[in-house]
């Protein structure tokens, strides 16, 4: 859980222009002359959310619950992130925080839309299905098939597909349902198109409010451009993984995932198959 900053900002001279206890040096502007839009930036709860060199250590049981990591940040002494397993043993022991992340965005960069990377996710959204949330598919390229969720005992009544008319509608779509709290997990499909940095990091900003897995598909050709998503993964090839970024870990790495992860006498559905005839729940943004 993230402290709030605020007690630590009042008593920081940058943040009250009254209080100027150490005599600036030649050249740096003093607290009654930054600016505004500095002050602004400073107030900011997410400028001081960062990660110390403890980082990876291994997720800790408290008793604010359990699957929670141990980070710490600019002004505090400890902050507590949330995680999910993957359900795969060789990802989760090369990902920083041994699972997914809750409550920031990672991008998954593919070449099939997304899809063929589904079979990432189901065991997080099977575990995630028990809870009395949506599931949100943003803009999904197909429409999932309810059968073959239904046989990884993931409840398709609190799957929510949401089929945004354009990019604005897209981003808002996106932004309300990870800002909402009603979601556990959001899948959004950003598609080709190229973001501004400004565009994403308010869907990054988001995902901080609420403890909802956040996942954004996108095309190969951002590999390339600037991202504030805390994970980014790649799917080049058949259950290979390529951790592209995550923050305090490894990185530029490939992770194979091999089949003795997978659940027995389940389909391993490393691509959904489309389904035009019976949608789950369809909702108009």
């Amino acid at each position: 859980m993230h402290q709030d900053p605020g007690s630590t900002l009042h008593s920081n001279p940058l943040n009250n222009p009254h209080s100027n206890p150490v005599s600036p040096l030649p050249g740096r502007l003093s607290g009654r002359e930054i600016p505004e839009s500095l002050h602004t930036v400073i107030s900011r709860r997410d400028t001081w959310l960062g990660y110390g060199s403890r980082a990876c250590d291994p997720a800790i049981d408290t008793q604010q619950g359990k699957g929670q990591r141990r980070d710490g940040a600019a002004n505090s002494d400890m902050h507590y992130h949330q995680r999910i397993p993957t359900g795969f043993g060789a990802l989760d022991a090369r990902l920083c925080e041994q699972g997914w992340p809750l409550g920031t965005c990672i991008e998954v960069l593919s070449d099939a839309s997304g899809m063929g990377a589904m079979g990432l996710f189901l065991p997080a959204m099977e575990e995630l299905s028990q809870q009395e949330r949506w599931q949100a598919f943003i803009a999904p390229p197909y429409t999932p098939y309810a059968p073959l969720l239904a046989a990884r005992d993931i409840d398709t009544q609190k799957v929510l597909l949401v089929h945004p008319r354009e990019r604005e509608e897209l981003l808002w779509s996106t932004e309300q349902a990870l800002r909402s709290g009603t979601c556990s997990v959001v899948f959004s499909w950003l598609g080709n198109g190229e973001y501004r940095y400004a565009e994403l990091r308010r869907l990054q900003l988001a995902a901080a409010r609420g403890n909802t897995l956040a996942v954004l598909f996108r095309s190969q050709e951002a590999a390339h451009q600037h991202a504030p998503a805390a994970l980014r993964l790649q799917m080049n090839a058949y259950r290979q993984v390529h951790i592209l970024k995550q923050r305090s870990g490894l990185q530029g790495i490939d992770v194979y995932l091999p089949p003795e992860d997978d659940v027995p006498h389940q389909p391993q559905l490393w691509e959904l198959p489309r389904d035009t005839v019976s949608p789950i729940n369809r909702a108009a943004s």
